[in-house]
């Protein structure tokens, strides 16, 4: 298990050192400070009152790989598992459904189901530390009774094969969260009418749309369409890295203004090699889109590299003291780690209620709308 843990997940001290010129060995920048132990200790008790909710983790894939795995035990071939997760307070976990890059589009749908039931199947192996929730109530009262909520998505909308039943069908099983993107009705040239009709659809059900790494032309009609708020499930700020998944600060603003969530990625290559990045990238989101509209995606389990003081599930309160000595208010952190995703979880189950009891399944087919 260990050579397979190196293979997924090089460490951010090596990924650094490839990727410096050897002549400029000024750039490599030391370490954090370990966090001061009163700050430390305020974070944990903070997160004990208000946990965190994680917005995407890349666990179900990565224990696809494994020959045999013990989550309640404690795996150190991936970065997330029962003890991690309770050390580091994390009580809501997002685990994405999408698909390994070369998978061919005719096995989406099949690939996606199979994730889904492996995340039940993992969920029912682990009862004292796992609970499948899919409403905010659900959520609230996993952790209540000290487990951890799992909800299912983001999945990718090529997993829909153009059909809203299959849509409802997912949903039927657990389905949150979709990400529109990569389809021919949320593509570069932005959601044809087909894909409006995914969205009200989705808005009927409490489905989530997940715009990270959607084109702006997607994100601006998603924005002006949907009845609930959105997520960028794996996004930070393009104003200080410039990666392309990460959102300039007119569309943050943009975010802010019809309550959606950011939430940003706690890996090296989208917002930088030390936990201080991370925090940067949070004051950022925070200073431009309000801090009612900021979370935390710890994007663990994906093959990519962390920064050093945030290398697994268990380390969340190394970020929230690095944000105490910033002078972050308990109130933003209480709405940065869990307030902010319950209140998206709440307005969706809200929005769900009520347009069920005036709007009808919809039975529309692209053929009909974008033919």
């Amino acid at each position: 298990m260990a050579e397979l843990q190196d293979e997924l997940h090089p460490t951010t001290e090596v990924t650094a050192l490839d990727e410096l010129p050897l002549d400029e060995p000024s750039a490599i920048e030391p370490p954090a400070s370990a966090p001061d132990p009163d700050l430390l200790e305020r974070a944990h008790a903070l997160l004990t009152a208000h946990p965190v909710a994680d917005g995407y983790s890349g666990l179900p894939w990565a224990l696809r790989l494994l020959p045999w795995y013990d989550l309640e035990e404690g795996e150190s071939a991936v970065d997330t598992d029962v003890p991690r997760l309770r050390e580091g307070h994390v009580r809501a976990l997002f685990c994405s459904l999408h698909l390994p890059e070369g998978l061919t589009v005719n096995r989406a749908v099949a690939a996606t189901l199979e994730q889904l039931d492996l995340v039940r199947t993992v969920i029912a192996a682990h009862p004292e530390g796992l609970r499948l929730a899919r409403t905010a109530g659900q959520v609230i009262d996993a952790h209540a009774c000290g487990r951890t909520a799992v909800l299912l998505g983001p999945a990718t909308a090529a997993a829909l094969d153009d059909s809203l039943g299959l849509l409802r069908v997912l949903h039927s099983l657990g389905l949150r969260v979709l990400t529109l993107t990569g389809t021919s009705w949320a593509s570069e040239a932005g959601l044809t009418r087909f894909g409006e009709e995914v969205v009200r659809e989705m808005n009927r059900l409490g489905v989530l749309a997940d715009l990270s790494a959607a084109s702006e032309r997607t994100s601006a009609r998603v924005l002006a369409t949907s009845k609930t708020p959105v997520l960028f499930t794996r996004s930070a700020a393009r104003a200080l890295r410039p990666h392309p998944a990460n959102l300039p600060d007119d569309l943050l603003a943009e975010l802010g203004a019809a309550h959606g969530l950011c939430m940003v990625p706690l890996t090296a290559e989208q917002t930088g090699p030390t936990v201080r990045d991370v925090a940067d990238h949070l004051d950022h989101v925070r200073a431009v889109a309000g801090p009612r509209c900021v979370g935390l995606s710890g994007t663990y389990d994906v093959g990519t590299a962390h920064p050093q003081e945030l290398r697994d599930t268990s380390c969340y309160p190394h970020l929230i003291a690095e944000l105490l000595r910033r002078g972050w208010s308990e109130t933003d952190l209480a709405l940065l780690t869990w307030g902010n995703v319950q209140r998206v979880l709440r307005t969706a189950d809200f929005t769900a209620r009520a347009a069920q009891e005036r709007r009808e399944p919809s039975t529309a087919q692209i053929a009909e709308l974008d033919g």
